[in-house]
């Protein structure tokens, strides 16, 4: 009886595709990402080493200048960022980031971060994230990740 039910069981990237794994990362990852949810964040849309990622700016959000505090504009990226380089079932993690303010955002403008893969190769990789805010590019982010041991999804027998 154990060697059907081990004969029954499928490898995650077998199993589903690359759309899949990526969706099931991001919702595995967005149940213990408390900072993303504390700001409102939500995700719009994710596949394999791409996310979209929304934020509305509250009152709370802005600084002395009554703009958008470029901090809230970078946490936005950021985690745009991190779902589109953890899409892949690898644990991953900024190495460095960076961000050019180009606009000032606004309160209550809705903040849209889109993240897509430049480059991946082994254990490093390269992430460019665009923030908007309607058709105003507010900022230009760029992000250099590194995989670390771990998967988000459970590893099961081939």
């Amino acid at each position: 009886m154990q060697a059907i039910g081990r004969e029954k069981r499928v490898n995650v990237k077998a199993a589903l595709s690359p759309e899949d794994i990526a969706r099931a990362c991001a919702d595995a990852m967005w149940a213990e990402d408390d900072a993303s949810k504390g700001l409102g964040m939500e995700i719009v849309e994710i596949g394999p080493g791409l996310a979209t990622l929304a934020m509305t700016v509250r009152p709370d959000m802005v600084n002395g200048q009554r703009i958008a505090h470029g901090g809230f504009i970078f946490t936005l990226a950021d985690s745009a960022f991190a779902f589109a380089c953890n899409s892949h079932n690898e644990r991953v993690v900024a190495a460095q980031g960076q961000i050019t303010f180009i606009k000032p955002g606004k309160l209550g403008d809705r903040l849209i971060a889109k993240a897509r893969e430049i480059s991946r190769s082994g254990r490093s990789g390269i992430y460019d994230v665009r923030v908007t805010a309607g058709d105003t590019v507010i900022a230009e982010f760029r992000g250099h990740s590194r995989v670390i041991p771990g998967t988000w999804l459970p590893a099961q027998d081939k």
